[in-house]
């Protein structure tokens, strides 16, 4: 996907523990906030490969409300994850994290979670910074 779209939303994240890198990529529809496409691409073992890869299955026809509340736990029961390799569902987590904040600064009227799940205008936002 074209990173410079404004329809897409890019987050790259790097794990410099174990060198694994992921970039993630989401396609909004603009009017409805619904994820309709996205791709990754990661180096890295097979756990982080796997997590980048359920995490894009998983987001597809979300809105990003929903997908800024993913947690890495989710990722890491669903793959079954051991211990030692958590850290590539926190990748993952990151990565979709990332993507949605960069959708959202290329979209500033965008409606906006906070990553906790609290949707907000980026001017609501802003008014609250300031005050």
């Amino acid at each position: 996907m074209d990173k410079k779209d404004p329809a897409v939303g890019t987050g790259l994240v790097g794990a410099p523990a174990c060198g694994d890198v992921m970039k993630l990529q989401i396609r909004v529809d603009e009017e409805t906030g619904t994820i309709t496409d996205a791709k990754f691409k990661t180096f890295g073992c097979g756990s982080a490969i796997a997590s980048s890869s359920y995490l894009t299955e998983l987001v597809k026809g979300m809105r990003l409300e929903d997908a800024s509340k993913i947690r890495n736990v989710d990722i890491s029961k669903e793959l079954c994850l051991p211990p030692v390799k958590l850290h590539c569902s926190m990748l993952a987590e990151d990565a979709i994290k990332a993507a949605i904040a960069d959708y959202h600064g290329k979209n500033p009227k965008a409606k906006i979670t906070d990553l906790a799940g609290t949707a907000k205008t980026i001017r609501e936002t802003m008014q609250q910074e300031a005050a």
